[in-house]
Parts: structure tokens; C-alpha cells; sequence
């Protein structure tokens, strides 16, 4: 069975952007996979959602990208988070841990 659409992924990408790219920086096409291989394919992000999301993290400065050397000898853009990004991904990892339980607890509900 293939796995669910997760369409609560929308609203939380630059929220998981943020965090990875804080743990690491990285490529837009190495994220992808590592956002797909921490979820268990869960999230499967496409080039469609994930470079847009990139591309407005950018503008807002919470990322900055700088062209570097892959272990292959292609250029690869490499991601990393800016002050102003550590900033934000406190704040939204706040508002994400206050949603996750008021979920949890509406959840337990009988």
C-alpha cells in the first residue's frame, strides 16, 4: 500500500526546512532525501514544493545559499540557516509543540 498524502506537510515545510537545514546544511536534492528518509516515506517532498519554499526562506533571509563543489564535481547550491532563521525555527518549533498538544490531548477524547 503506498504511502498517504500528508497535506498537513503545506503548512509545516519551512518549519522542517528549517530544522534540517539547521542540523545541517545541504543541497535542495539531498533534503528532499533526507526529509523522506527520517519520515520513513512519510513526507515525500517534490522539487515543485521544496525549491519554492527554499526560494522564499531565501528572500525572507532566514537561509542563505552559496555555490559549492558536490563530492562529484557538480556545482550544487548548499543551504544553511541564518541567525534570523534560528530565531524563527525557535519560534515555530514553540507554536508547533503547543499544537501538537492541544492535538494529543482532543485526540484522547473518548
Amino acid at each position: 500500500m503506498p504511502p498517504k498524502s500528508a497535506s498537513l506537510l503545506q503548512g509545516t515545510l519551512d518549519l522542517i526546512v528549517l530544522q534540517l537545514l539547521r542540523a545541517e546544511p545541504t543541497n535542495g536534492y539531498e533534503l528532499a532525501q533526507r526529509i523522506q528518509a527520517i519520515s520513513r516515506d512519510v513526507l515525500n517532498i517534490n522539487a515543485g514544493s521544496l525549491y519554492p519554499a527554499l526560494y522564499r526562506l531565501e528572500a525572507r533571509d532566514l537561509i542563505r545559499a552559496e555555490w559549492e563543489e558536490s563530492k562529484t564535481g557538480r556545482r550544487v547550491k548548499v543551504y544553511s540557516v541564518t541567525a534570523a532563521g534560528r530565531k524563527q525555527l525557535a519560534e515555530q518549533r514553540d507554536e508547533w509543540t503547543r499544537f501538537a498538544g492541544a492535538l494529543s490531548a482532543i485526540l484522547k477524547v473518548t
